[in-house]
């Protein structure tokens, strides 16, 4: 059967009489699209207040992205976020002649939506070289983590002085940053400076259950799923490329990290992370 296209009528578009099944499917879709559109509109972070019926000023750098990058005009729709919970729909303005390079916004409404994970997780990632660092950072925002805490173990590779961690520090939370703005969370991941492993478990209370905490270690007898967590949270302990060595693995477990391990397969440190929050994810979180 062919699909009549619907005749108009006082009342609005109605399809016809003879419109069988398939053609009420076509329908339906378009205004399941419709209504799902907004998870398709661009998403930028703007630290400020936000209200509806407000007009905020975009700053410069995501003025930029969203005109040279994302080529947005006047009129056209996109949504705010101000990491401090929900989103904001909000509508491009006509450009100040005065101020051409400017991009000036109205916010139309908020939204509350919330797109975290249930379960609170701590990532402990000794630093990695290069890239490796970024992309755990970035892939671990876009699984849930609710924060990040870079540690300098005795095997880790890089070594920062203060100006080049002040830097990395601002590079790792713009790379947060973009990640929420991806994958639509509305709360920003904390991470931390780095600060060395010893130091981070030494200030660290002895966990009220072993189960809370993880630490990846490949010849480990527990798996991730042998021990459910008894928390709300968990703090996962990553290492480095060439793992931790013996006292570090004394005190992480003198306050509570239980050994765990991911399969039988030795994993680089750069896919254990991520394949450890996904785990995870999947046994008690969101997924």
């Amino acid at each position: 059967m062919r699909c009549k296209i619907p005749r108009k009528t006082d009342s609005g578009l109605k399809p016809s009489s003879d419109l069988g099944s398939r053609g009420r499917l076509l329908f339906f879709s378009i205004s399941k699209l419709k209504s799902d559109n907004a998870a398709t509109l661009p998403r930028f972070f703007c630290p400020l207040p936000l209200l509806a019926g407000a007009r905020v000023e975009l700053s410069d750098q995501v003025a930029r992205h969203a005109g040279k990058s994302r080529r947005l005009k006047a009129g056209d729709a996109l949504i705010l976020f101000n990491g401090l919970g929900g989103e904001f729909a909000a509508t491009i303005l006509p450009a100040d002649p005065d101020k051409p390079t400017r991009m000036t916004v109205e916010v139309e409404e908020k939204r509350e939506v919330d797109r975290e994970s249930p379960l609170a997780i701590t990532l402990i990632q000794a630093l990695l070289p290069g890239e490796k660092m970024d992309t755990t950072v970035q892939k671990a925002v876009e699984l849930g983590v609710s924060r990040i805490v870079p540690v300098v173990s005795r095997r880790s590779v890089p070594r920062l002085e203060a100006e080049r961690t002040r830097r990395r520090l601002e590079h790792w939370r713009g790379i947060v940053v973009s990640a929420c703005e991806q994958c639509g969370r509305n709360r920003l991941p904390e991470v931390d400076a780095p600060q060395s492993l010893i130091d981070y478990l030494a200030a660290q209370e002895p966990a009220r259950s072993s189960l809370a905490r993880r630490i990846l270690l490949p010849d480990a007898d527990a798996r991730f799923s042998d021990h459910p967590p008894e928390a709300s949270g968990v703090e996962l302990l990553v290492g480095a490329e060439g793992g931790f060595d013996l006292e570090e693995v004394r005190l992480a477990r003198a306050k509570g990290f239980l050994p765990s391990r991911l399969g039988r397969r030795t994993l680089r440190t750069e896919t254990a992370g991520i394949a450890a929050i996904a785990a995870i994810q999947s046994l008690w979180g969101d997924f």
